[in-house]
């Protein structure tokens, strides 16, 4: 009797809808940002400004260097930073410990630091403290992918978006 009243298989319990899993994605690697550095440490050698070619030049390259080996995974429940073309675990974070691992329904907010060239990826969520923890990566990924991502499971940044 119930199939042919589909509607009330529902509301006995009888089948759940069931929740569809989104697919998991991880933004390619951008390497604007540590060429741009790489770049300005040229010209800095160029003018003889060591002392600031130095902290510049090593900035790049480590970026340069993350860029190659840093992901941001996307699954359909969490951000999660691995490492590597297998992305393996990335450890526990040097900074508040705890896995790099952020259920999007505990982000409290999150930016683009600056939306027209995406340089610094901010947001806060309450998973790894109750009064909420602030997060901040350089932007070393396809930023209009991360931000469309960000946007689709996060939800909409507060302030900010791409102009």
């Amino acid at each position: 009797m119930s199939s042919y009243f589909p509607q009330l298989n529902y509301k006995f319990g009888r089948k759940a809808p069931v929740k569809s899993k989104r697919e998991t994605v991880v933004p390619e690697p951008d390497y604007r940002i540590p060429i741009v550095l790489l770049g300005a440490t040229g010209g800095l050698i160029y003018t003889d400004n060591l002392i600031a070619a130095v902290p510049v030049g090593l900035l790049g390259l480590l970026l340069l260097v993350q860029a190659t080996r840093v992901r941001f995974v996307f699954d359909d429940e969490a951000l999660e930073v691995k490492v590597g073309s297998e992305l393996q675990e990335s450890g526990e974070n040097v900074f508040v410990g705890g896995k790099n691992r952020w259920k999007y329904s505990s982000f409290v907010n999150w930016e683009f630091w600056w939306p027209n060239f995406p340089i610094l990826v901010y947001f806060k969520e309450t998973q790894t403290k109750p009064e909420g923890q602030i997060h901040f990566f350089p932007i070393i990924f396809n930023g209009k992918q991360l931000y469309d991502t960000m946007v689709e499971r996060a939800g909409p940044s507060k302030t900010s978006g791409p102009k």
